[in-house]
């Protein structure tokens, strides 16, 4: 009888692709290997109480914009967006989330719409910023699944080099 050997796994040079964020979603951050990349990864929460602080403070204000003004709604739906964005903009360049590609691209575009509908002083597609915003998570999240699907992770890049 021939025993069956088990393929070998591939050793992981980089100890910082098997480290995950995220409570074990997020692909583990690239390595920090310039200062920008080290003030980004000390700043930028990934994991943990800091990230439920920071969606609390973007659902806050989402929620808190619908009690101002037309101009104040759109700067703060705004804000909200550039925020969230930024942050997923950020997560990319550093762990290579396939979402964040969807979603950093979907919510800054929507952050410049609604800055520039706040200087015009009127929304331009009738008041659905906030549904627009929620929108784009679903939206983010289907690409990651059909990528990691065909992938096999939901990394983009898979463990590279910084």
């Amino acid at each position: 009888m021939q025993t069956q050997q088990l393929p070998q796994l591939p050793q992981v040079a980089d100890q910082s692709c098997v480290n995950r964020s995220l409570w074990g979603w997020s692909p583990p951050p690239l390595a920090a290997d310039t200062p920008v990349k080290r003030l980004v990864d000390r700043w930028l929460p990934r994991t943990g109480f800091e990230l439920i602080v920071f969606y609390a403070v973007i659902v806050l204000m989402l929620n808190f914009a619908l009690h101002l003004p037309r101009r104040g709604e759109l700067a703060l739906d705004g804000t909200a967006a550039l925020l969230a964005g930024a942050w997923c903009a950020l997560n990319f360049w550093r762990c290579r989330h396939a979402h964040c590609v969807v979603t950093a691209s979907g919510w800054l575009v929507l952050a410049l719409l609604a800055f520039g509908e706040a200087g015009l002083g009127r929304s331009l597609i009738h008041g659905d910023e906030q549904l627009i915003f929620l929108a784009v998570l679903p939206v983010g999240v289907a690409f990651e699944f059909a990528w990691s699907r065909a992938r096999g992770s939901n990394a983009i890049g898979g463990c590279l080099p910084a």
